[in-house]
């Protein structure tokens, strides 16, 4: 996001705060509950996917993921929801202790490859969940937040692809001669 869009961002935020400040509409309502829902799983599921690999390149990528993107957006879209009035989902899943070293057997973990998928393939989906929110949303502030969290993504997702390249885990395509 380059500072012009930051500085507009801001702008139109205020504008839209002193105009109006509704509550979320069923659409952003519904679209900011199936974010918590899934990103309250996808927690879960990065907690383990963190004690599986063994790369520590891989881990902070996994950290990064869990504070700066998942936790932060969870507090928004439930602070929206409280603020309209909603009620947020709550899910029981289990918090997993993360370990800087954890001895699995090999036979019983998770590869640095699979890991890396894994994580890629949930990122991709959680990126579609929010753009659909975004796409549904009417309200600026919803969808600024919206927006904000899928620039962030996509861009923790390039580094986890650079990562993968880096480290010969992505599948070799064969190239079609035609």
């Amino acid at each position: 996001m380059s500072i012009m869009d930051k500085v507009e961002q801001g702008a139109r935020a205020v504008v839209q705060g002193i105009v109006d400040r509704e509550p979320a509409n069923y659409l952003e309502a519904g679209g900011m509950y199936g974010i918590i829902s899934q990103g309250r799983y996808n927690l879960s599921v990065l907690e383990i996917m963190y004690n599986h690999a063994q790369d520590q390149e891989l881990k902070k990528l996994i950290k990064e993921a869990m504070e700066k993107l998942v936790q932060p957006l969870l507090k928004e879209c439930e602070a929206l929801l409280e603020e309209s009035h909603a009620q947020v989902p709550r899910f029981h899943f289990n918090k997993h202790q993360l370990h800087d070293k954890l001895e699995i057997p090999e036979d019983a973990r998770l590869s640095d490859m699979e890991v890396a998928a894994g994580i890629g393939t949930m990122a991709k989906a959680a990126q579609v969940n929010i753009l659909a929110a975004l796409h549904q949303s009417y309200q600026l502030h919803i969808g600024m937040t919206f927006r904000k969290y899928l620039d962030e993504g996509l861009d923790w997702n390039y580094r986890l692809l650079q990562l993968m390249i880096n480290r010969g885990w992505l599948p070799h395509i064969a190239k079609v001669t035609h």
